[in-house]
């Protein structure tokens, strides 16, 4: 697997959720802070958004908008101030007094302008966050601009045709596509190169090929020597250039990959310890358990008991 991928895998849970929206005239609807991820694409007119402690966006056809850290949000069909924002009404209640009955679950109040959206939620594990999916700003706002991002382009197309009518297999392709959604908003945002670390980290070609063989097989018997053989250069020079843009020595990442990668193992299997220790590149249950113990604070059963009580 690749870096980006990777960092999106470690801490993805359960399905997305989402909810289409179709409303006209004037409105104001609240979400609340999320363990998660939100999201909303805009595939018919126009609105607004305004993110706690943050400015307001305008959002337009096509446009796509992450909130990757759960960020409490506003979205209201104009620009709005303090007053409209505390009326707001909170998002479940808001869209449950919609007309419910609607063909493919479309909803239609007011009059006028009317706008159409697509409402989301990623269930994220928080506890072991990525250093890439860490740095994210609150609001990835993407704008749709002719020729730009066309896989996100596309995706959002497909998502639009999927939600227009109810069609055969659409209860495993809107799933799917919207996991695809995720991935091109993350990669949308590294390719805009406006701000952040890890997309420049994944643009050096040192970094990104020891990062790559160290996500490619993280359970080999990696060295600094071996790993810089694997990326063309010397030690001092992958040391140097790895531990200046990633912040991390490279046998420190490792470890941190790792563990991070046995926690999810932990979460979303039931391979016994012992199993999940050679994926990872421990040689017995106990040398990971020590390890993980000394980084999490908790023994692997007991990690894997509070998350999932069936698979104790």
């Amino acid at each position: 697997m690749d870096v980006v991928s990777d960092a999106i895998s470690a801490v993805r849970i359960g399905r997305p959720s989402s909810n289409r929206i179709r409303v006209g005239g004037s409105w104001c609807t609240r979400f609340a802070p999320y363990e998660g991820a939100g999201f909303h694409v805009v595939l018919e007119g126009s609105c607004w958004l305004l993110a706690d402690g943050g400015a307001p966006v305008t959002l337009g056809p096509g446009d796509a908008v992450l909130l990757p850290h759960g960020t409490g949000h506003v979205i209201a069909d104009t620009a709005v101030d303090a007053a409209a924002v505390a009326g707001a009404v909170p998002f479940e209640r808001w869209r449950d007094s919609l007309d419910a009955g609607a063909a493919g679950g479309v909803s239609d109040v007011g009059t006028g302008r009317e706008v159409a959206v697509l409402c989301g939620k990623y269930r994220l594990d928080r506890s072991r966050v990525h250093p890439l999916m860490a740095e994210l700003p609150n609001v990835v706002h993407l704008p749709h601009r002719v020729g730009g991002h066309p896989e996100l382009r596309s995706a959002i197309d497909l998502l639009g045709r999927e939600l227009d009518a109810a069609r055969p297999g659409s209860l495993l392709a809107v799933p799917s596509l919207l996991d695809l959604l995720l991935v091109y908003m993350v990669r949308s945002w590294m390719a805009e190169g406006t701000a952040g670390v890890w997309p420049a980290v994944l643009g050096d070609p040192v970094a990104a090929a020891a990062l790559r063989a160290l996500h490619a097989d993280p359970a080999a018997p990696w060295t600094t020597e071996r790993l810089a053989a694997a990326a063309g250069v010397s030690r001092p020079t992958l040391a140097r250039r790895f531990t200046a843009l990633v912040g991390r020595p490279p046998m420190a990442y490792l470890t941190w990959w790792r563990l991070t990668s046995a926690a999810a193992l932990l979460r979303d299997t039931a391979d016994p310890l012992s199993a999940v220790a050679r994926r990872v590149g421990y040689g017995t249950a106990y040398a990971l358990s020590h390890a993980f113990a000394r980084e999490f604070g908790t023994t692997p059963g007991r990690y894997r008991a509070e998350l999932r009580p069936d698979r104790a």
